[in-house]
């Protein structure tokens, strides 16, 4: 059977002496990550990407993900043991601010911690891959509030969450999107309009899932300068961070990927759920392209 070995040794040896590590430790984060906290850092990655990704690659691929009557999707077996296991190690939050439950270390151990996950199972890394993109974006361009609301579960690994581009009549022209986004009047948006190949759209491996969706204000410009972005959770969520009813946001439909089975890539519909803008009106590309 295919096996990986997480090149640890060569990744240490490009830190140290090809890049001198050392040299940045007056950089954010650097200050309490030293060599022999990346070295067990990396060796800690190094085992969860071979001994917990890497076995659940070829099987994942095999059965694939499975779309219910009602809408669910459902992952391969052992992916939802194996993402807990990767959430319960802090890892999503592994470069994240402390200000929101991360460790604030290097984005460069994250960065090699996903090459580690990624060569060993892509489909079932895709999942927390997405996650920290779209935390990136809130971090980014989001309020005080959208922050406090969604950051501490996304970091800890509670909440996923995905990007939505593309729609049926456009692929990489963005400037064609359709989907709709209509004041309600309280701050928030009715969502409207249909995206496709979105990476981990729907799944079982935690409890909510936070969209960020490119849409268009009614009566903004054409082209890419009237396209705005907007959170759209698929439970919607209180006050105190509670879950509450489901969003009007469903899964059409699975694609099939050739190489990620295991990763639900999917055709979402959007049916006037409830968004909010993050950023500013008309400058979605600007805040998407963080991620």
């Amino acid at each position: 059977m295919p096996g990986y070995k997480a090149p640890v040794e060569d990744t240490l040896f490009l830190l140290r002496d090809v890049l001198g590590y050392e040299r940045h430790g007056n950089l954010p984060g650097f200050a309490d990550a030293p060599l022999d906290v990346v070295e067990a850092v990396l060796a800690e990655a190094g085992k969860l990407a071979e001994e917990v990704f890497q076995p659940l690659n070829r099987v994942g691929d095999i059965e694939g993900c499975a779309r219910h009557a009602d809408g669910r999707v459902t992952t391969p077996k052992g992916f939802k043991a194996a993402y807990e296991a990767f959430r319960a190690g802090g890892w999503i939050g592994l470069s994240a601010p402390s200000a929101y439950g991360g460790q604030g270390l290097p984005m460069t151990l994250t960065s090699i911690m996903g090459e580690y996950l990624s060569a060993a199972n892509l489909a079932l890394a895709m999942y927390p891959g997405l996650t920290q993109g779209a935390i990136a974006a809130i971090l980014a361009h989001g309020s005080d509030e959208q922050k406090s609301t969604f950051l501490p579960k996304m970091i800890a690994g509670e909440w996923s969450g995905t990007m939505n581009l593309t729609e049926p009549q456009c692929g990489t022209d963005l400037g064609l999107i359709r989907t709709r986004a209509v004041p309600d009047g309280n701050g928030s948006y009715a969502i409207s309009g249909t995206k496709i190949f979105i990476s981990s759209g729907e799944h079982d491996l935690t409890e909510n899932i936070i969209h960020l969706v490119l849409a268009r204000i009614e009566g903004a410009p054409q082209g890419t300068k009237g396209i705005s972005l907007f959170i759209v959770p698929k439970f919607l969520v209180g006050p105190d961070g509670s879950l509450g009813k489901p969003n009007g946001v469903s899964c059409g439909s699975i694609e099939h990927k050739m190489g990620i089975h295991g990763n639900a890539t999917c055709v979402m519909n959007y049916d006037g759920a409830k968004g909010v803008l993050i950023g500013e009106e008309n400058r979605g590309l600007n805040a998407m392209f963080v991620m």
